[in-house]
């Protein structure tokens, strides 16, 4: 199996290219999304200074309906509704691979995580050369069932700790809160995280070293 992790250019068409160009020092982050006829179900989350400001853009975008505010505070908000188009992650459908979320966007650009065979990756860049997108490939790592990079638990102690902001400056997510997250004491989630920053920084020695 492949993991990647890519980062694109927004078509200028997407919503969310506007909203992220407008505010280019904000991220959005989009948690969830289901297409809904011609149209896509989402739920999505800003981190700005000053979030009502974005969260206002969103909600008043001409392709932007039923949005509702489930959470806000001075740095985030998380709201949830209804685009006009699926652009932003489309593309994944089209190519057989589901969406792996969170997806990222700041400043007109995107970074979204891939799982894939190697026949279904070789399609996935098939698909973005034909449709002209341009793109990054950000990291690379091969894995199989037999030599894992990360153990289950590894790699569900880091997704957790990712999507809670974890490992953000400054940190969104203390270890106390992630231990009990993940229904572990505290020296166990560190232990775990640090193994796994190990494997993870090891991997990418070993190729580096390679290349």
């Amino acid at each position: 199996m492949i993991n990647a992790r890519f980062r694109m250019d927004l078509p200028d068409e997407v919503w969310v290219t506007d909203v992220s160009t407008s505010f280019p020092d904000a991220t959005l982050r989009l948690l969830t999304g289901v297409p809904k006829g011609n149209r896509a179900l989402e739920l999505g989350e800003v981190r700005a200074t000053d979030p009502a400001l974005v969260t206002d853009l969103i909600r008043n975008h001409e392709d932007i309906s039923k949005y509702d505010q489930l959470y806000e505070d001075d740095r985030h908000a998380i709201g949830q509704y209804e685009a006009n188009e699926k652009g932003l992650y489309g593309f994944l459908w089209e190519s057989s691979l589901p969406p792996e979320f969170p997806i990222i966007v700041e400043n007109g650009e995107m970074e979204f995580d891939l799982t894939a065979t190697q026949d279904q990756f070789d399609t996935f860049r098939a698909v973005l050369d034909e449709r002209g997108r341009r793109y990054e490939l950000l990291t690379l790592v091969h894995t199989d069932e037999r030599d894992q990079l990360l153990t289950d638990r590894q790699q569900r102690c880091l997704t957790v700790a990712y999507r809670q902001g974890y490992f953000d400056v400054p940190r969104e997510c203390t270890l106390e809160k992630l231990a009990e997250i993940l229904d572990v004491d505290k020296s166990s989630a560190s232990e775990t995280i640090r193994r796994a920053e190990d494997r993870i920084i090891g991997q990418f020695m070993i190729r580096n070293n390679r290349s």
